[in-house]
């Protein structure tokens, strides 16, 4: 089996699934069915979101239309394990941070990623290396929580140990509240 090299959970999501390029595809998820893609993509969220949501596969194909506004996939690379469910503002964030553009919003935005997420920079998204003093963290089940004031997030830590929710990303333009609903993964 080959596995790819993953870019961290949180930089692209459906409409930028093809902006990956994996080196290898995984022969298990290219063999998995769309059933099974559907339902972990549903494991991502509460029923009451992912029932009625848009279920989309890692290269942005529908698998299932919804109707509540919702996205969620079974992950966002082939091979990826870690579902996620997101609004239209989280929607939106992942395409500019896909694009490293800039990203502004008027509203609050909700992801759920209650399967939890691979390992990631908690300070720079566009990281893919951790490197030695840097903050990586794991998380287990969380949501995430865009604001539409950076100011909103002063005051709150952004080291991922700090026992409570945090920021992660401060200071750019994706910076968004990490909370935790369940345990870390063991040793993250």
């Amino acid at each position: 089996m080959t596995r790819i090299r993953r870019a961290p959970i949180h930089l692209v999501a459906a409409t930028l699934a093809a902006l990956f390029t994996a080196t290898t595809t995984s022969l298990a998820t290219a063999q998995e069915s769309r059933e099974s893609k559907i339902a972990r993509a549903m494991k991502a969220a509460p029923e009451s979101v992912s029932r009625d949501a848009t279920i989309t596969d890692t290269d942005g194909t529908v698998l299932r239309p919804g109707s509540n506004g919702w996205h969620c996939q079974p992950g966002l690379a082939p091979g990826d394990d870690h579902p996620i469910c997101n609004d239209a503002v989280w929607m939106e964030l992942l395409k500019a941070l896909g694009a490293k553009a800039a990203f502004t919003t008027d509203r609050v935005g909700i992801s759920y990623m209650l399967q939890g997420d691979a390992h990631v920079n908690n300070a720079d998204p566009f990281d893919t290396k951790p490197d030695s003093g840097e903050a990586w963290v794991q998380e287990g089940p969380h949501l995430m929580i865009i604001v539409p004031d950076p100011a909103m997030l002063e005051g709150l830590p952004d080291d991922p140990s700090s026992g409570g929710a945090y920021v992660m990303w401060k200071g750019t333009p994706y910076a968004h509240l990490m909370i935790r609903v369940g345990s870390r993964p063991p040793g993250k």
